[in-house]
């Protein structure tokens, strides 16, 4: 994943090439976190010497990486973070299971866009503990892909997990009242106000 652009990244194709310090500038963040978002495979990057080159438009995707989230993906999200506790807490463990895992389904996936997923989730788990929280917390369309081919099964018990998906649809549900209350409350509003536009609620189809 990390060295995907390489080739655009080095002719220049793929737009303004940034230093790592620039773009932990930009984003807002210590140099070491654009480094580790990196080693991690949430932000392609190519050697140029001996230093990092990240394309410009790859930090402007990292930072609309918070950008709206479909419902399935939340719920993703949800179930990711809960993982990421178990794994701070007991990382032993955790990363055994995962290990398991991941032998158990390269027997599965072979070849295909799926042996890709899994041969970044093996660097992963081979490197530093925070680029695999990063992976399972972060919102960009990478860490999406990671958490859909994710090794990480039955590290939470069912009863956990069904808790953490039933924490999600109650925050799901709450919020969308919030929403209904608070358009109701500016429709109430005198006839020269104007209501301000509500968000699309989220399909229901995205919620297996």
């Amino acid at each position: 994943m990390r060295n995907a652009h390489v080739d655009d990244l080095v002719t220049g194709q793929g737009g303004e090439l940034l230093s790592t310090g620039e773009v932990a500038h930009l984003l807002g963040t210590s140099r070491q976190h654009v480094v580790n978002l990196c080693d991690a495979g949430l932000l392609p990057y190519a050697l140029v010497g001996r230093h990092r080159r990240i394309r410009r438009s790859d930090v402007e995707l990292a930072r609309s990486g918070s950008q709206r989230l479909s419902r399935d993906q939340r719920r993703s999200l949800w179930i990711g973070t809960a993982v990421a506790g178990k794994l701070v807490t007991d990382p032993a463990r955790v990363l055994t299971q995962a290990r398991k895992n991941l032998v158990q389904l390269r027997t599965q996936h072979r070849r295909g866009q799926a042996q890709r997923w899994l041969d970044d989730w093996e660097h992963l788990l081979s490197g530093p503990l925070e680029a695999v929280v990063e992976v399972l917390t972060a919102k960009t369309p990478y860490a999406r892909e990671m958490r859909q081919n994710s090794p990480f099964a039955n590290v939470l018990t069912q009863d956990e997990r069904l808790r953490v998906i039933n924490n999600f649809t109650h925050e799901v549900n709450a919020t969308k009242v919030s929403r209904q209350g608070a358009q109701h409350w500016t429709q109430a509003e005198p006839s020269g106000a104007q209501a301000l536009p509500m968000a699309t609620p989220e399909d229901d189809a995205w919620m297996q």
